[in-house]
C-alpha cells in the first residue's frame, strides 16, 4: 500500500490509567507498559500500526509534558513531533491544538486521531477501515468516526446509532454515553447501534470548520497560534492556551452536535483495555480460566482470576475464585474482578493515607 503525504495521525497518550493500578501509576502510565507481554508497550504497538498508513514524520503524539522524554525514548520521533499539554483538558483542546498546528504545515491534510492504549487484534482489517475512510474524508466534508460491532450489552461504552443504508459509511443519527444495562440491552436488540471505539478520521478543512461552528473559544484560542507552532515559543504559547481552554471531549463539543457525521460499522478485535477486566478478556487462559504473567506462579483451586507478578516473585495462590491479583514495585492489589471499579477509589485512599509515590 502506497502511503499518501497528505495522511496524518494524532495520537492521544495523556492519560494515566488509574484502573491499570498498580501497574500503571502516573510515572509511568500503562500506555507505556507493555502490558500484554508482546515484548511492546501500547503506544509502540499504536504508533507501528499508523505506519502503514501515514508517514512517520506525520504521526504526531498528544501528551503530558511529564511523559515527552518517554514518548521519544519509546518511538524515536523528533522533539516536533510531541505535543506537550501542560494540563489535562479533554480531547477537544488537544485534537484542536493538534489540528492548528497541522495546518501550518499542510492544509491539504488528512488525519486520523486515536487513543495510545486500545488493542486491535485484526491489524490488516484495521488497515483496510482507515484507509477507506481517508478516501471518503478526502473526497466528501465528512466528520467519520468508527463504531465497533457489540457483541453483548456492555454499559462501559458509549453508543452511536446509525441510519439504515445500503453504504458502507452510515449516516449518525444520534450518540448515547453510557447506558445502564435494560437501555444497552435494547441498544443490541434493536440492531441499529455500535460503539463508540473514539476513533476519528476527518480532512483538516472539515474539523477546523467543525471547531470554528461549534467550539469557537477553544478553535480561536489555538488559531492564534499559527506564528508560534513549529518555533521555540511553540511551548510557552500552549502553555497559556490551556490554562484558558475549557475542559471538554470532541465527542460532546463537536461529534454529537454536527450533522455531517458518518460512522463506519467495523470488526478488527477491538478492546479500549479500559480495566483489569477487559485485558482478562482478550489474554489466553488456562485449564481454569487463569490467565497469568510471571514466570513463578503457582495455583491451586483458583479459577477466572487474572495474575500479573514480576519475573521471579514467586506467588502461590489457594482458593481464589474471580480475583485481580497484580505487583508492581513493591504495591499489591487483591481485588475481586466484579468490584474493579473500585480500584479508582483505591487510588486516591492510597494517595492520601501513604503517599503520593505509591500512586
Amino acid at each position: 500500500m502506497s502511503i499518501n503525504n497528505n495522511n496524518y495521525c494524532i495520537i492521544m497518550a495523556g492519560g494515566i490509567g488509574a484502573r491499570f493500578w498498580p501497574m500503571s501509576k502516573t510515572s509511568k502510565p500503562k500506555q507505556f507498559i507493555d502490558i500484554l507481554g508482546t515484548g511492546k508497550t501500547l503506544i509502540q504497538q499504536t504508533f507501528d500500526r499508523f505506519l502503514t498508513l501515514c508517514p512517520k514524520e506525520n504521526i504526531l503524539i498528544v501528551t503530558n509534558q511529564i511523559y515527552k522524554e518517554l514518548v521519544i525514548e519509546q518511538l524515536g520521533i523528533a522533539e516536533n513531533q510531541v505535543l506537550c499539554e501542560p494540563c489535562r483538558r479533554n480531547t477537544a483542546p488537544c485534537i484542536a491544538y493538534a489540528c492548528h498546528k497541522i495546518a501550518t504545515q499542510n492544509p491539504d491534510a488528512n488525519i486520523v486521531v486515536a487513543p495510545s492504549d486500545h488493542i486491535i487484534l485484526k491489524e490488516e482489517e484495521f488497515t483496510r477501515i482507515i484507509a477507506a475512510a481517508f478516501e471518503a474524508t478526502k473526497e466528501n466534508d465528512w466528520l467519520v468516526t468508527l463504531g465497533i460491532k457489540p457483541s453483548r450489552p456492555d454499559t462501559g461504552y458509549g453508543y452511536i446509532q446509525y441510519l439504515e443504508g445500503e453504504d458502507t459509511l452510515k449516516k449518525v443519527k444520534n450518540f448515547t454515553e453510557k447506558p445502564n444495562l435494560e437501555k444497552a440491552k435494547e441498544f443490541i436488540a434493536s440492531g441499529d447501534f455500535l460503539w463508540n471505539a473514539g476513533i476519528f478520521v476527518w480532512s483538516l478543512k472539515s474539523i477546523i470548520k467543525a471547531l470554528e461552528t461549534h467550539l469557537p473559544n477553544v478553535n480561536s484560542i489555538f488559531k492564534a497560534g499559527a506564528d508560534k507552532y513549529n518555533t521555540s515559543d511553540e511551548q510557552d504559547f500552549v502553555n497559556d492556551a490551556f490554562i484558558s481552554c475549557e475542559n471538554i471531549s470532541i465527542d460532546y463539543g463537536v461529534m454529537e452536535k454536527s450533522t455531517n457525521v458518518y460512522v463506519m460499522p467495523s470488526d478488527f478485535g477491538w478492546s479500549d483495555l479500559g480495566t483489569w477486566g477487559s485485558l482478562y478478556s482478550i489474554r489466553e487462559k488456562d485449564e481454569n480460566q487463569n490467565t497469568i504473567v510471571g514466570n513463578n506462579v503457582m495455583t491451586y483451586d483458583s479459577k477466572n482470576c487474572i495474575v500479573n507478578m514480576p519475573d521471579g516473585k514467586l506467588a502461590v495462590l489457594q482458593g481464589l475464585d474471580d480475583y485481580i491479583i497484580v505487583e508492581d514495585d513493591g504495591v499489591l492489589l487483591v481485588c475481586k474482578k466484579q468490584d474493579e471499579q473500585m480500584i479508582r477509589q483505591f487510588v486516591d485512599d492510597v494517595g492520601d493515607k501513604k503517599g503520593k509515590e505509591y500512586i
